[in-house]
């Protein structure tokens, strides 16, 4: 394992730069964490110069695959956090639906790694009725995980939250203990490749659900990403974060406590 004076060695730098030019990824928007990753895959493939460590992932798809998940660490499966899932199909929807009727329900799944949170999310729009004409908006940097999560194929295994029926209705049973999402909750998502750091953001939204996305983030980056999800929601409208993941600056910032990992833009 590299001594951790070589993360800021010039070396490094050149290949942070590559990676950045290579995927989108700014390894400098993280904390310290991801950088040991970094390092750590680095010892497992056995590579001890930076030019050898990027030729490989740039010239193999596998490898950049397996760089790209160790790094954001794309592990989900549907309705991740079941009591959030209830609180936001028995109190958030509703009351939006209340405020907003559901042809107008805008949503947005950022991370959304290889598609189980929006798919869930177009489920839950589904058994809501809320209009395909506002289709989930599911977004990631990794244009691999967003490819597995446009083909729809799941393990068993990550769909233990499903409920039967859910199961049943909204999924077809494949070989091997697979699952592929039915079209009907393919046609409610519209996956995008999105940096959260660098992009421009759309507005208007009534829900964003970023959940084990910042986790590695450092402050600054994660203060800049929350301002700019604030100013992506209308008034009204709710953010979601993971259960690692609380804002203790949301009043700072401009939000309001709306219940546990909960934030809501201000109305008004």
């Amino acid at each position: 394992m590299m001594e951790r004076q070589e993360y800021n060695a010039p070396g490094y730098d050149v290949f942070k730069k590559q990676v950045k030019k290579l995927t989108g990824l700014d390894l400098n928007s993280y904390k310290h964490q991801i950088h040991r990753r970094v390092h750590m895959l680095m010892d497992r493939w056995k590579i001890t110069a930076y030019e050898e460590y990027f030729r490989t992932i740039r010239e193999n798809d596998l490898k950049l695959r397996e760089f790209l998940d160790y790094l954001t660490i794309n592990v989900s499966e549907f309705f991740r956090n079941p009591p959030k899932w209830t609180e936001l199909r028995e109190i958030i929807l509703p009351e939006l639906i209340a405020r907003r009727g559901r042809r107008q329900i805008k949503i947005w799944s950022a991370g959304c790694a290889t598609g189980e949170e929006p798919y869930s999310l177009a489920i839950l729009s589904l058994e809501e009725r809320l209009s395909a004409r506002q289709p989930v908006l599911a977004s990631d940097i990794d244009a691999g995980a967003l490819a597995l999560a446009k083909k729809g194929h799941y393990l068993k295994r990550q769909l233990l939250n499903v409920p039967p029926d859910l199961l049943e209705k909204y999924f077809t049973p494949e070989e091997k203990e697979t699952y592929r999402v039915r079209n009907e909750v393919k046609g409610q998502v519209a996956f995008q490749r999105l940096n959260l750091v660098e992009d421009v953001f759309d507005s208007g939204f009534d829900l964003i659900l970023c959940r084990n996305v910042v986790i590695y983030f450092s402050s600054e980056t994660k203060v800049l990403l929350y301002n700019k999800f604030l100013r992506a929601l209308s008034p009204g409208g709710y953010l979601l974060v993971g259960s690692t993941e609380q804002i203790f600056d949301y009043k700072k910032i401009g939000f309001e406590s709306a219940g546990a990992f909960l934030y809501r833009r201000p109305e008004g």
